[in-house]
């Protein structure tokens, strides 16, 4: 088993000892992204759409380095802070998924790093 460790500039540098993603057998295996932006390393607003934009670009920027596209995910996992905030973060999310529809889990958290609002990991497959 091949495994190749993905790393870009344009996503968030890992905040511990994982890698951006991992592709093995054709498969890419996304850390979960936080809505920081990829600069400076700081919280893009303390809105919750503005942070799940954010949270989807950095998922597209490792995608892409690794050669894949938001068409070849298969399956995302959704960490939110609040639950009431569901039906906000869908709205962003269709925008970026909508047509992908992949399987999905979303639950809420007690505390996601550096106390954002969500934080999304998907795998994609080349297909």
């Amino acid at each position: 088993m091949d495994k190749k460790v993905i790393n870009t500039e344009k996503a968030p540098a890992a905040l511990g000892p994982y890698s951006q993603a991992i592709e093995v057998n054709g498969m890419l295996f996304v850390s979960g992204q936080i809505p920081f932006v990829p600069e400076t390393m700081t919280c893009i607003s303390d809105d919750v759409q503005e942070q799940t934009k954010q949270a989807l670009e950095n998922v597209k920027a490792v995608l892409e380095e690794a050669g894949y596209s938001l068409k070849d995910v298969v399956k995302a996992g959704v960490f939110i802070k609040n639950m009431d905030d569901f039906a906000k973060i869908n709205e962003v999310y269709n925008e970026y998924l909508g047509d992908v529809k992949p399987a999905r889990a979303c639950v809420e958290v007690a505390r996601l790093p550096k106390d954002v609002k969500v934080e999304i990991e998907v795998i994609a497959v080349k297909g």
